[in-house]
């Protein structure tokens, strides 16, 4: 399975979610689906993987465990505030005490952090990696809607919400645990 997120060596790889951040004429979108999955049953259609957090100037979206996705979406609100809301710093000071912090280092999930500016995918490993395209996709179908959306990009004239949006729900087509019950979120 390859879903745009390498898992260093001992860290479990996730699966059973896709979340899409888009960057596009000036705005970015963060989508993600709502199917939650436990071992090989759907238990909920709708839950809310996307979030804006930081004043609502900040957009984030996860693949994982949801305790460990919520406590990072905490402890990234912390940075942010102590950082005045610079995401660049925010995010690399978040990555670091997640790769040296004995108990961050168990949790599972990657996380994807946006502002009007910058476009992030952060993870366990301590990365903080931009996008060259301005396209990420995270979770079990991240590599499907990442390329769909960089098709969308190049061959339509789609805004970065729809793109999205329609890149997800094609990613819900491939993949099992993902479906099309979107949600989207945009700033810019």
């Amino acid at each position: 399975m390859n879903d745009g997120f390498q898992a260093p060596p001992g860290m479990m790889r996730m699966h059973g979610t896709t979340v899409l951040a888009v960057r596009h004429r000036g705005r970015t979108a963060v989508a993600g689906d709502g199917q939650v999955t436990l071992h090989d049953r759907v238990i909920k259609q709708r839950a809310r993987k996307v979030r804006r957090i930081y004043h609502d100037r900040i957009l984030v979206g996860f693949a994982g465990a949801t305790a460990d996705a919520l406590s990072l979406s905490e402890r990234l609100q912390e940075k942010l505030e102590r950082y005045n809301g610079n995401l660049p710093r925010a995010a690399a000071e978040l990555a670091r005490d997640w790769r040296t912090d004995k108990v961050l280092r168990r949790l599972e999930a990657v996380m994807v952090a946006a502002d009007e500016a910058h476009l992030y995918v952060l993870s366990g490993s301590g990365d903080v990696i931009e996008p060259d395209e301005g396209v990420i996709g995270i979770g079990s179908g991240g590599a499907a809607a990442h390329a769909a959306a960089v098709a969308l990009l190049r061959h339509s004239d789609l805004a970065a919400r729809e793109i999205a949006e329609e890149a997800v729900r094609i990613a819900a087509g491939i993949c099992i645990y993902t479906n099309d019950s979107v949600t989207v979120e945009e700033i810019g």
